[in-house]
């Protein structure tokens, strides 16, 4: 007959943990998630500040709901490590700010700070027609990004450390904020025209379109496969799934080329394109291995991540 409850010793890894306890009292058929809240609530930190593993293996015993105490291999007087991973703060929270720069600093560029960026011009003039319209387009898209963070995106892990926000936003303020903006709208750019090319033009503003809803679509759809509270995720299929691992990578890129196009090939957008894009694709090759890990036979292996015919 299986004990009512067994004693799991518990031990700091790394920093110490000063009111964390010696021991755990908890059912053998209890969740996981039921012995970090234990932990959390012994130690008084937050249960997303701490990582659990096994002391036999250093495997990770995950916060989850579905997985029993039982079935990590734990028993009497097993040793599990507590780690401290410092201060956290959730991803939406990073997501937002990180896409609050680049949906500011277009507007503040080309209008209230125009004088104070281009002083040593001789003469400023009012921003062209184009510069209106990328100003939209970068508008527009990071709008979007910060709709889809509050209501449609949900994030496997709920946390991440908070000093990582000032690394993750850098890219974004950075590059796509301060680099487009000041480039783009500079009264010698191309995009300060006043007879834009049609071809760059038309066609610039079509990829955007069909970018920004093919990646919505498909921000939707991987949603629908993840039920709320829970890490399970589906196979993916729709629109884009069958040419590629993350066809929202690649509707991303196609939205940002017609913003290339429109801004009159300015180079900072291309740079910025470029980087996003080799990034894009680190994370979408981590995907594909872990889809062919996470569902095996019964997942379509993809030739092409997120490039059809290249990457």
């Amino acid at each position: 007959m299986a004990p009512a409850t067994i004693t799991v010793v518990v031990e700091p890894r790394g920093k110490p943990i000063k009111k964390l306890p010696r021991e755990i009292q908890i059912a053998p058929n209890a969740s996981t998630q039921e012995l970090y809240s234990s932990v959390a609530e012994a130690s008084a930190f937050s249960i997303h500040r701490l990582r659990i593993t096994k002391g036999s293996d250093r495997s990770l015993v995950p916060n989850s709901k579905e997985t029993t105490i039982d079935g990590t291999g734990l028993k009497e007087k097993s040793v599990v490590h507590v780690k401290d991973l410092g201060p956290q703060i959730s991803w939406r929270t990073v997501f937002i700010v990180e896409y609050l720069g680049p949906l500011l600093i277009p507007a503040l560029f080309l209008f209230p700070l125009r004088p104070l960026l281009y002083y040593n011009f001789d003469a400023i003039p009012e921003p062209s027609d184009l510069q209106l319209i990328v100003c939209a387009l970068l508008t527009i898209h990071f709008l979007k990004r910060e709709y889809e963070t509050v209501f449609v995106h949900r994030f496997s892990n709920a946390t991440m450390p908070a000093r990582n926000i000032v690394k993750n936003s850098g890219h974004y303020w950075v590059l796509a904020g301060f680099n487009i903006a000041y480039w783009v709208f500079r009264p010698d750019a191309a995009a300060a025209t006043g007879q834009p090319h049609p071809a760059l033009l038309y066609t610039g503003l079509a990829l955007f379109i069909f970018g920004e809803l093919a990646n919505f679509n498909t921000h939707l759809v991987l949603r629908g496969l993840r039920r709320p509270g829970t890490t399970e995720r589906g196979i993916p299929s729709g629109f884009g799934f069958s040419a590629v691992t993350c066809p929202n990578y690649f509707f991303e890129i196609v939205s940002w080329v017609g913003v290339y196009l429109v801004s009159g090939l300015s180079w900072s957008v291309l740079f910025f394109i470029v980087v996003g894009a080799a990034q894009m694709a680190s994370w979408a090759k981590k995907k594909e291995r872990r889809y062919r890990k996470e569902f095996g036979d019964k997942y379509k292996r993809k030739r092409f991540v997120m490039l059809p015919g290249l990457v």
